[in-house]
């Protein structure tokens, strides 16, 4: 498989429900456009900012063609394949295959803590089925496990390993990707730290913020990866670092998401499925009072033209 160049604001798609909780495929295709029209490099189906965790593999397989239908090869396409079982990464990702997706993205399964190797082989196993560009999916927050050096080393042995959603958290796994998997396309997982990652070469984002204010998003990838200005990408950051501490606050980043979503695009993708329950009104007003600021001050400093 050639290598892909992942690049720009990737986009983790949210999945619409009706109050039922049945998918709201019309509701889908409204996200999808919209997305597509505000300029986001990417869509990535089936993560957990998708509710992945919430859907069978049919169900996750279903979305994925539907996103595949809809996209039309207008931006790029990457396919979740994170699973607790081997078995349901394995259909996934021949899923993506026979669906021609551009990637897959590729997460440690969670909850059995595999070592090194172990997650190794898993991943190998995965990129088997699917010979595709792989972009890695580093959160040992969510999984319990760390893709440590060994792992890194074990699946640099195929090709298709060409890029890496960090979202540790620590800093130095970016200074250590940078410099000793150059190989491995860097890419910003943790949001408050994007221009960090920026700074250090990584050439895309995966934000679950572009979901509902995408513009904003590129402004800071243009700033810092197309124009080299980060002194504007300063105050872009800045600006976003309020939105951050809400997404992050008390285990309501999806639902935040998703009301982004309905408040920003006009698409109603305020259902969640349980475990999770939509936002109080609370909650809402304090997104609405942040994003307006925010919106106002990056337009702002975007109508400068400059610093």
């Amino acid at each position: 498989m050639a290598r892909f160049n992942f690049h720009g604001i990737y986009t983790p798609v949210v999945t619409p429900y009706h109050m039922d909780g049945s998918v709201d495929w019309d509701g889908l295709a409204d996200v999808i456009d919209w997305l597509i029209g505000a300029g986001v490099h990417g869509v990535i189906t089936g993560g957990s900012t998708g509710e992945n965790y919430a859907q069978t593999v049919a169900e996750r397989v279903q979305i994925a063609q539907f996103t595949q239908e809809r996209v039309k090869g207008q931006v790029a396409l990457v396919v979740g394949t994170g699973a607790m079982l081997t078995n349901d990464s394995v259909a996934l990702a021949t899923a993506a295959s026979e669906m021609k997706a551009d990637a897959i993205l590729l997460a440690s399964p969670p909850y059995a803590v595999p070592t090194d190797r172990e997650n190794a082989l898993n991943a190998l196993a995965i990129d088997k089925a699917a010979d595709l560009p792989i972009m890695l999916y580093n959160y040992p927050g969510r999984t319990g496990t760390m893709m440590g050096e060994e792992f890194l080393d074990r699946v640099g042995r195929s090709q298709n390993f060409c890029g890496i959603k960090e979202s540790s958290g620590d800093i130095n796994r970016v200074h250590l990707l940078a410099r000793d998997y150059p190989h491995i396309q860097l890419g910003c997982g943790m949001d408050d730290q994007a221009l960090e990652f920026f700074a250090w070469g990584a050439p895309f984002w995966v934000c679950g913020g572009s979901n509902f204010l995408p513009h904003e998003h590129i402004a800071l990838y243009r700033a810092c990866v197309e124009q080299g200005d980060f002194a504007k990408g300063r105050r872009i950051m800045s600006a976003m670092m309020p939105l951050m501490r809400v997404l992050e606050q008390g285990g309501k980043f999806i639902q935040t998401i998703k009301h982004g979503v309905t408040m920003e695009a006009g698409i109603d993708a305020s259902v969640v499925r349980p475990p999770l329950k939509a936002l109080n009104k609370d909650d809402k007003r304090a997104l609405e009072q942040v994003v307006r600021v925010l919106k106002r001050t990056i337009a702002e400093i975007e109508a400068e033209g400059g610093q």
